[in-house]
């Protein structure tokens, strides 16, 4: 399904956050999403999933048919909304194949990390572990469209790749639309987005095909520089 953020005005712990954000990730497009720390990315996510410490105070978020803006979190997630966090939280006592009984309406077929499933949910696992651990909860909820926040955080070369052809493999070639967020751009050479989009102090600034442009614009001449410079 297509989702559309239009004018979206967004404050968090009484501080205007997003100041006017349109967004439109048409179903089975892979889109990117970069900027400097504290542009406003994180926020974008969570508002778009529905994370009640962040209010919105104008604007609307469509998801195919539905009008999400007020929408609880659980509401937007059965629709086939998914959020894969930066920093995924640990489940003590519960082993992820538990995890996945309950959360998943059918049973999916784990092509990486199986040596998971009887590990407690994120604990003690490597960086690259818990990123493997959170695609499998992704893909348990047979999702319409993930948002990727910074899932190339604290990831070496190897790891990323491994990580991006799950990525491809399990959701972009049978798709499923992708917000991928992230601040290095690694992730991007190795998925390819349809359109990179770049945010400034709460606001997409330009919107880019040539994610390889964008990439060299923003190491050139930096975030600022890149709503006057990169091509529209």
């Amino acid at each position: 399904m297509d989702l559309l953020v239009k004018n979206l005005k967004v404050k968090a712990d009484n501080k205007k956050v997003l100041k006017g954000v349109n967004l439109e990730i048409k179903s089975g497009q892979v889109q990117a999403l970069l900027g400097p720390n504290a542009s406003g990315k994180s926020t974008l996510a969570h508002s778009i999933l529905g994370n009640p410490r962040y209010k919105v105070i104008c604007g609307k978020i469509l998801f195919g048919k539905y009008d999400i803006t007020n929408f609880t979190p659980e509401k937007r997630v059965k629709l086939g909304l998914s959020l894969a966090w930066q920093n995924p939280p640990t489940i003590k006592g519960i082993k992820l194949s538990q995890l996945l009984k309950k959360i998943s309406y059918k049973e999916i077929e784990i092509s990486e990390g199986k040596e998971l499933l009887e590990r407690e949910v994120n604990l003690g696992l490597s960086g690259g572990e818990k990123k493997i651990s959170e695609l499998i909860q992704i893909l348990s909820l047979h999702p319409k469209l993930v948002i990727f926040d910074e899932i190339d955080s604290g990831l070496d070369i190897k790891k990323l790749e491994k990580v991006s052809k799950i990525i491809k493999k399990e959701l972009a070639e049978k798709g499923v639309s992708i917000l991928l967020i992230t601040h290095l751009g690694q992730i991007l050479n190795f998925l390819k987005p349809d359109l990179t989009n770049i945010m400034v102090d709460g606001k997409i600034v330009c919107k880019q095909k040539d994610f390889k442009k964008v990439l060299r614009t923003i190491k050139k001449y930096g975030y600022e520089k890149c709503k006057q410079r990169a091509v529209k």
